[in-house]
């Protein structure tokens, strides 16, 4: 690989993005503009903001690694991605979370929960459990580029980490989430471009849609014993009914990330960033667009580079990446792939794991500050977004030491947990603002905090993939995990902990004071 080119389209890049930092820089005047874009973002700029901070490095990296060795099942996911994640998401949520954001005069996720509740508890609680949580999502998010960056320029992993860190730390800090939305749109594009020619040079060199696919569909006596064992039962086929694979596929990757988008805090803020529902409805088309190309693609690929690896090598794509699932498609790109496509393709990378890191970062840093600082020390003189800005600068340090010391093949596992722990502390309290009248404070705090609670302690005693590196059980019980039978050591605990949330909300509020109608009548002030 030539070394002087691939920096030179490197650095372009990265001028090109620091321009549109600039931009959101110069444009940023208030804090309701570094917080939420003046609320005057075009849809188009949303729509892929949205997508491309929903898609980060862990969907490609990551999932594509898991397609890689599990097969096409995981298009599954998204299909639910584009139903849940664009359609409810942007017609059921979106149209009420932007008009009640306006009339709350809500500027963040945390914000508009205590505003909808007359509660600063409730907005404090819900900034501790983002800053907690997210950065375990952000440290993946970082892993799945920095290995890319590791495996193309052969420098060390921990280099590769700073690295990728301080160029987006340069941008999110000075342009707030103008500069982020800004550079969402030409980050989304270039992802956009470069799964639609990977997928179509994919096939071209596997000899066509239908060639391609029979012949991976043949491959299914290849499957090693252990995977047969599991439930695999070929590239294109979907697991045995019931096996273990069958319940990490549904429970963990389809069901866990295909409900936790609806209640993620970096995206629901995009609805709080257009002026109408006009903008709403034009985005949405655009989204799921975006969606299935970035991830469906993307999930074929990885299927179809076993095809790929056995003709060339005669090896599995899981062998080739050595056991390192997070390795399969960068060893795919720099196998099969023509160099000048590699050094788009990095760019697509460096584009999936900017914009959604941009986006986290942004969302930690408005937690510590807006929703934690500014409550904490009501009587502060300081400036809302020079807040803002220390708390990202303190998110993305944590980032960066939890994604020193994370395992390998971590990078779609750990995206998994973040969204099962969204939905578990927050789904049903942001549902409950938006549609139920009834839902009261108290059941509120209850509710985030069972879902909270509960998904800890399935994740540190039960769920075997978090609770055996853990050793939290080992050293408290004198064994691995509490619950041996199979399956509930597979089972996401999000299939577990947002019932209980969604028991407890409901439970609570109906044993507890009603919010005031006053209230209720300003937050759903035009909401038919």
């Amino acid at each position: 690989m030539n070394t002087y080119t691939l920096g030179l389209v490197v650095i372009t890049y990265l001028l090109v993005i620091a321009y549109l930092g600039y931009v959101g820089f110069k444009k940023t005047k208030t804090a309701k503009d570094y917080l939420l874009g003046g609320r005057e973002i075009h849809p188009f700029v949303m729509a892929i903001s949205y997508g491309a901070t929903f898609i980060s490095t862990s969907a490609i990296i990551g999932f594509g690694g898991i397609a890689g060795v599990y097969g096409m099942g995981l298009i599954w996911l998204t299909v639910l991605n584009i139903l849940i994640g664009v359609l409810i998401a942007f017609v059921f949520f979106g149209r009420r979370t932007r008009k009640m954001g306006h009339n709350l005069d809500a500027h963040t996720f945390p914000e508009f929960l205590g505003s909808r509740f007359q509660s600063k508890g409730i907005q404090m609680l819900s900034g501790a459990i983002i800053f907690i949580a997210m950065p375990l999502y952000a440290a993946v998010v970082l892993i799945g580029g920095a290995r890319f960056i590791e495996s193309i320029f052969e420098i060390d992993f921990g280099m590769a980490l700073t690295f990728f860190s301080l160029i987006i730390a340069a941008y999110v800090i000075a342009g707030g989430l103008k500069g982020v939305m800004y550079t969402d749109a030409l980050q989304g594009g270039v992802m956009f471009l470069s799964l639609f020619f990977l997928l179509f040079m994919t096939y071209l060199k596997l000899g066509g849609v239908s060639g391609a696919h029979e012949a991976l569909t043949n491959m299914a006596k290849l499957v090693p014993v252990e995977l047969q064992g599991k439930g695999h039962q070929g590239w294109t086929a979907f697991p045995r009914l019931g096996s273990a694979w069958w319940w990490v596929l549904t429970t963990n990757i389809i069901f866990g990330v295909g409900i936790g988008v609806l209640a993620q805090p970096q995206l629901v803020v995009r609805f709080m960033t257009v002026k109408s529902n006009r903008e709403l409805n034009r985005a949405v088309l655009i989204g799921g667009i975006f969606i299935f190309v970035v991830t469906g693609f993307i999930y074929t690929v990885g299927a179809l580079s076993n095809l790929y690896f056995y003709q060339e090598t005669g090896k599995l794509a899981i062998e080739v990446a050595q056991g390192n699932v997070d390795l399969v498609i960068p060893e795919y790109l720099n196998a099969a792939m023509p160099e000048w496509f590699v050094y788009l393709f990095m760019l697509a990378l460096l584009s999936a794991g900017m914009s959604t890191l941009s986006s986290q970062f942004h969302t930690m840093g408005t937690s510590i500050g807006r929703d934690l600082f500014e409550n904490l020390f009501p009587d502060t003189q300081m400036n809302s977004m020079l807040i803002a800005r220390v708390g990202i600068v303190v998110a993305i340090v944590v980032s960066i030491i939890i994604g020193y010391h994370l395992p390998i093949g971590i990078v779609a596992r750990g995206t998994a947990i973040f969204f099962g722990i969204c939905a578990a502390a927050f789904l049903p309290a942001y549902f409950g603002g938006l549609y139920w009248r009834r839902t009261t404070r108290t059941g509120v705090v209850w509710s985030m905090l069972a879902g909270m609670l509960v998904s800890a302690f399935l994740l540190a005693f039960v769920h075997q993939k978090e609770a055996v590196p853990l050793g939290i059980c080992q050293a408290l019980f004198g064994k691995e995990i509490l619950v041996n039978e199979f399956p509930w050591m597979i089972i996401d605990p999000l299939l577990i902990a947002l019932p209980i949330s969604i028991l407890v909300l409901v439970g609570v509020s109906l044993l507890t004071p009603k919010i005031d109608s006053k209230h209720l009548d300003v937050c759903l002030k035009g909401i038919h």
